[in-house]
């Protein structure tokens, strides 16, 4: 049976659903793909734990279907290493490259297994196969379930910085099984509670509060457990999910393709946070994790422009550490990290833009393009 929380999404450039629960539930919507030429895209740790289940679910010969011929070596897979470092152009012409030997066509698609990483990479690679073929998005972590596989934001990173090269392309399907979440390390589940804190706190800070509440009464009555143990062990953490994918599917309704701002929003604590991933090289920190940092720096800029109340900064402050994600960076380089913001998406017309919350007394975020360079140092200057 589906489940009732199941999403449909209506973009401006096509409609799509979100389906929530066990895969093996949609069998039959799955199986229906093998009618075209696929390709499965994925990691080598994926590969290791989930691939051969997956593949097993595709192939298996269901009553409805007896006369079903297909072999799980029937089925092309493309294994991408694992790490934001591999977000680059080489690897999407690898991708292309197994979509050719695949003899992928103009009707076929690619399925993405994993996390933001092969995510974004599909995405990007299958909108300009040939002009664009269709995707589906099985994301394999909590950050690409609440984020990277929603809303059809595709990119890849250069030398001069995260996400600089994409497109926007809609998935055709997201199928968002927690279950895979019980395989990742808690580095990996921490680094989802970025993006879920940060929807939050930009579109309703009443779901931060609550969740905070909630994870300090899991806290009280287990002390000895890692909070992320906790919530795998609880139906709290598939709840959390569908909340947020929920706030980011109105967003990408009302502004797709970030024309009027509101999808903007979306980028509170990325612009400090893509800085930290260009300067280290996109190797030390996964994306939640510089994200985490990016909140707090730029939350410090808010309550030096007097727009956020410093109780409120030092709560958000406080769950993200309560979820294990780290809060202090120390920026090698204030010149250069400086320089980076100028590069980031949001910024036009030599104008920086930041995402900011606010507090007054309404909590909400908004995008700010007059921000004294004087004080964005001296911000700058206190995590150096």
């Amino acid at each position: 049976m589906e489940n009732t929380n199941n999403l449909l999404i209506n973009a401006k450039s096509k409609s799509y659903p979100i389906y929530f629960g066990n895969l093996s539930s949609y069998i039959e919507h799955l199986q229906s793909i093998l009618s075209k030429k696929i390709l499965i895209v994925t990691t080598d740790s994926i590969a290791k734990i989930l691939l051969n289940d997956f593949l097993s679910l595709l192939c298996r010969n269901e009553t409805s279907n007896p006369n079903r011929n297909i072999s799980i070596d029937d089925i092309p897979v493309c294994i991408i290493q694992d790490g934001e470092s591999n977000k680059d152009l080489s690897h999407i012409e690898y991708i292309l490259d197994c979509a050719f030997r695949a003899k992928l066509n103009r009707n076929s698609l690619m399925i993405a297994l994993g996390g933001g990483v092969i995510t974004d990479m599909v995405g990007f690679a299958s909108g300009i196969y040939q002009r664009g073929i269709d995707f589906i998005s099985i994301p394999t972590t909590l950050l690409s379930m609440v984020d990277a596989s929603v809303g059809g934001k595709c990119g890849i990173n250069n030398k001069y910085g995260k996400n600089l090269v994409g497109i926007f392309h809609q998935p055709n399907e997201v199928y968002i099984d927690s279950r895979f979440l019980t395989t990742l390390p808690k580095r990996e589940i921490s680094a989802g509670f970025a993006e879920i804190i940060k929807i939050f706190a930009c579109f309703d800070f009443y779901l931060l509060e609550e969740l905070d509440k909630e994870l300090q009464m899991l806290e009280s009555k287990n002390n000895q457990k890692y909070i992320q143990a906790m919530l795998l062990e609880s139906s709290m953490l598939t709840t959390i999910i569908q909340k947020s994918v929920m706030l980011k599917a109105k967003v990408v309704e009302q502004d797709e393709e970030e024309r009027n701002g509101s999808r903007a929003i979306l980028n509170y604590g990325h612009t400090f946070g893509h800085a930290i991933e260009l300067e280290s090289n996109f190797t030390q920190y996964l994306h939640g994790e510089a994200v985490s940092m990016g909140i707090v720096m730029a939350n410090r800029l808010s309550c030096k422009l007097g727009i956020l109340n410093q109780k409120i900064a030092r709560d958000i402050e406080s769950l993200l550490y309560r979820c294990g994600l780290p809060i202090r960076y120390k920026i090698k380089d204030i010149e250069s990290f400086y320089q980076s913001f100028f590069l980031d998406k949001k910024s036009l017309d030599s104008k920086l833009h930041f995402v900011l919350l606010q507090s007054n007394p309404n909590i909400f975020a908004s995008l700010h393009n007059d921000i004294d360079k004087d004080i964005l140092l001296e911000t700058l200057h206190e995590f150096s």
